[in-house]
């Protein structure tokens, strides 16, 4: 097993690739540095840097050991962040997200039932937007996002909601009388597009390629956010398909929906960055699985028994 100081100055100073930086870097002097590297390197069997009176680079040897331990390196500390919230408990701040109009009542239940469970610990609730959504989860100005899946690159919770898809169309379109349409129409007409900064399997999803069986969909304008994107369907630029909550949330007189026959449902829940995982998010997963649990048993009729 390495020491933890052999990591420490191992990856400063591939960092660095610079003694003096490091020793300032880690308040030890270059001479432990330079100790502390060839005792690694007697471990490892060869050298892991190229050193001369004007330059340090890391040999292939070391930039595969460096390229090993970063990852490791930010577990063992995500670990270590996670033991500490779950032995202070659930306090502090948690920042939870909503995108889409048709998510917030669910964040909503969610934050009441995780209030009531941790009431030590402040819940701010914002909303963002396609252009925004996934550099909040990066740079941390959010914890906790309720969006579509699938989410590129985050880890998610459990589905809390599901929708039909239908097809946005103009008013005055040839299929906004239908009664409902295949997947397969999408071949015959442009497709509006999500923002560049989409993932790209959320567009797979939402905005496929290919038909089913497997014609290309010419592609559309793009929008830069689902407000946008409806207008340009309003236009007669292009379709789009969309969950039915469209219906309820973006009523246009513009603007028609028309059920997809054959297309799964939309699935949407929380997702939020791996590093992330606090003892404040788990919980508020649980809670908002739990709130949606509680709301379906009271949405079910009531069984009568037969006499």
């Amino acid at each position: 097993m390495l020491e933890r100081l052999e990591i420490e100055v191992f990856l400063a100073l591939a960092g660095e690739l610079h003694f003096g930086r490091t020793a300032e870097r880690l308040h030890l002097t270059t001479g432990r540095v330079s100790q502390v590297v060839k005792k690694l390197e007697r471990r490892i069997g060869g050298q892991l840097f190229d050193r001369t009176s004007r330059s340090v680079r890391l040999t292939p040897v070391g930039r595969q050991l460096a390229d090993d331990l970063v990852p490791v390196v930010a577990a063992m500390e995500a670990a270590l962040r996670r033991a500490e919230d779950a032995n202070r408990g659930v306090t502090g701040e948690l920042r939870v997200a909503f995108l889409g109009e048709w998510t917030a009542p669910v964040l909503l239940k969610a934050v009441a039932l995780f209030g009531e469970r941790h009431p030590d610990c402040r819940v701010d609730v914002r909303e963002v937007q396609l252009s925004n959504s996934r550099a909040s989860l990066v740079d941390g100005s959010i914890d906790v996002l309720i969006a579509s899946y699938p989410f590129d690159g985050m880890a998610r919770g459990p589905v809390l909601l599901t929708e039909r898809r239908v097809l946005a169309v103009a008013a005055g379109h040839p299929l906004a009388g239908e009664r409902s349409v295949s997947l397969e129409v999408l071949a015959d007409h442009p497709v509006v597009q999500y923002p560049e900064v989409t993932s790209a399997g959320f567009k797979r999803d939402r905005t496929p390629g290919r038909t089913p069986s497997g014609r290309p969909v010419p592609k559309g304008p793009s929008g830069g956010t689902f407000s946008e994107m409806l207008s340009l369907v309003a236009m007669g630029r292009g379709v789009l398909p969309v969950g039915e909550h469209s219906r309820r949330y973006y009523p246009r007189p513009d603007v028609a929906y028309v059920p997809i026959h054959d297309a799964p449902p939309i699935e949407r829940g929380p997702v939020w960055l791996e590093s992330n995982t606090t003892a404040r998010v788990r919980a508020f997963v649980r809670a908002a699985t739990d709130a949606v649990a509680e709301s379906a048993d009271r949405a079910a009729p009531l069984c009568v028994p037969a006499e």
